[in-house]
C-alpha cells in the first residue's frame, strides 16, 4: 500500500533537532521524500506497523504532529503533481 506520512518535529532544542533527523531517516527507509516533511512510502500492513511503531517512539507527542494517510491507489489516477520534482513510480523496473 502507498501511505503519505507528513510530520512537524520542533526543533527548538538540540533534542528536537535529533527527532527531526531521525524521523526523516527512518522515512526515507521506507519511501521517497516529496517535500520537506512529506513522505511516500510503499508498505505493507506489517511494515506499515513497524514504522509508525518506529516513529511514535521517536516523536515528542508533546512537541510534535504526526500524520500518516493511506493513499488510494492507483497513485496515477489520484495524484496529481506540478512542478519540476518527479515522484519515483514504486510499481516500474528500476533501472540502476
Amino acid at each position: 500500500m502507498l501511505i503519505l506520512v507528513t510530520y512537524d518535529v520542533s526543533t527548538e532544542t538540540p533534542a528536537g533537532r535529533r527527532r527531526l533527523r531521525q524521523v526523516a531517516k527512518a522515512c526515507l527507509n521506507y519511501g521517497q521524500r516529496v517535500q520537506k516533511s512529506v513522505f511516500e512510502c510503499k508498505v505493507d500492513q506489517a511494515g506499515l506497523e513497524a514504522l509508525q511503531r518506529y516513529l511514535l517512539k521517536i516523536i515528542c507527542e508533546e512537541e510534535d504532529s504526526l500524520r500518516i494517510y493511506r493513499l488510494t491507489e492507483p497513485l496515477e489516477r489520484n495524484v496529481q503533481e506540478f512542478g519540476k520534482f518527479r515522484a519515483v513510480d514504486f510499481e516500474a523496473p528500476l533501472i540502476v
